[in-house]
C-alpha cells in the first residue's frame, strides 16, 4: 500500500511519463484510430477531379453553371470512458510494478490521448460491484483526478464483475463513448454484456497480465493462494506440469482474444510492468487502417 508521500510521487512520475507519450508517440494515432459522431455540413466549394460525386450540390451546380461539392468535416469530440478492475487480483505483480500500477498507467495514457484531441474522459472503477464512477470532462486536472483515483482507490470488495461494470457505463452514457476495459479478465460470463455495449459503443478490451500467470518456473512444491477468495493449495511446479501449465495459459489467452473479436470489441494484452505504449500503438494502427 502506498503511503500519501509515495502515492503523490506516483501519480507525478505517471502524469510527467505517459503526457509525454500521449503527446510525442501518439501524435496523429489517437485521432486516427477512433471515429467521431458523424459528419457536419461545412461549405459547398467547386467541384476537383476524384471527389465524391454522391456529393454533387445539384442546386449550387445549376446556379453557378458548373459542378460544386458539399463538403463534410467528421465532428471530433469524442466520450472515452475508462472501465478499470480494482479486484484483488490485480494488486499481484512480480516485477517492478502490480497489475493494478501498469493499469492506471494504461488509462493514463489513454485519457491524456484523449484531452490532447479535446476529448472527454471519464472512469468505472469496479470489483464485484461499480464502486466509483467519475463523470467524463475535459481537461489536465480530470486526467491527474483519474489517476489518483485509480491508484488511491480502497476497494469495498475483493470479487470481480466485468458484466455489472460495462452495463453501468453502457447505462450512463447513452451516447456513442469508447470504452476502455482494463483488467486481468479474472472473471466469467463478461462477452455477453461487451457484445451489447458493442452495438453501440466502441469497445475495447485491455488485459494487463502478470508474466508468472502465463509462465511459472519449474520449482517444484510451492503453496499459492487465489487472492479473490483466499483459498490457497500446494502445487507441484515440475518441469513438465510448469510447461503445460504455460501451453494452456496461451491457449487462453488466444480463446480470449477470438471471443472478444467475436463479440464486436477489440483486444490488446499488456504485460505489468511494460510499457503500454507498443501494445496501444498497434491497435491504433489496426484501427485505423480498418477506417480507411
Amino acid at each position: 500500500m502506498l503511503n500519501t508521500e509515495q502515492l503523490l510521487k506516483r501519480i507525478r512520475q505517471i502524469e510527467i511519463y505517459t503526457d509525454h507519450l500521449a503527446n510525442d508517440m501518439f501524435a496523429g494515432q489517437y485521432e486516427s484510430a477512433f471515429r467521431g459522431q458523424g459528419v457536419e455540413f461545412a461549405e459547398v466549394r467547386e467541384y476537383y477531379p476524384g471527389d465524391d460525386i454522391r456529393n454533387i450540390d445539384w442546386r449550387v451546380t445549376a446556379r453557378a453553371g458548373s459542378l460544386h461539392v458539399k463538403k463534410f468535416v467528421e465532428e471530433r469530440e469524442l466520450t472515452v470512458m475508462v472501465v478499470v478492475d480494482a479486484s484483488a487480483s490485480v494488486d499481484f505483480g512480480t516485477g517492478i510494478h502490480t497489475k493494478a500500477e501498469t493499469m492506471a498507467e494504461t488509462a493514463a495514457t489513454l485519457a491524456f490521448s484523449a484531452i490532447r484531441n479535446n476529448d472527454k474522459v471519464g472512469a468505472v472503477v469496479f470489483t464485484d460491484n461499480t464502486e466509483l464512477y467519475l463523470a467524463p470532462k475535459k481537461g489536465r486536472r480530470q486526467v491527474l483526478r483519474l489517476i489518483r483515483d485509480i491508484l488511491y482507490f480502497q476497494p469495498r470488495s475483493r470479487g470481480t464483475n466485468i458484466s455489472d461494470a460495462v452495463d453501468y457505463a453502457a447505462r450512463i452514457l447513452s451516447r456513442k463513448a469508447i470504452f476502455f476495459v482494463i483488467s486481468d479478465f479474472h472473471d466469467d460470463d463478461y462477452l455477453r454484456s461487451i457484445s451489447t455495449a458493442a452495438r453501440n459503443h466502441d469497445v475495447i478490451a485491455i488485459e494487463v497480465y502478470d508474466p508468472r500467470e502465463r509462465h511459472l518456473p519449474a520449482v517444484g512444491l510451492l503453496e499459492v493462494e487465489d487472492a479473490e477468495t483466499g483459498r490457497a493449495a500446494v502445487v507441484d511446479l515440475g518441469g513438465g506440469v510448469s510447461r503445460r501449465f504455460g501451453a494452456l495459459a496461451e491457449a487462453q489467452t488466444e480463446e480470449r482474444r477470438r471471443a472478444v473479436n467475436a463479440s464486436g470489441a477489440d483486444y490488446v494484452a499488456v504485460s505489468a510492468g511494460s510499457s503500454p505504449i507498443m501494445p496501444l500503438m498497434e491497435l491504433f494502427d489496426r484501427r485505423a487502417r480498418r477506417r480507411r
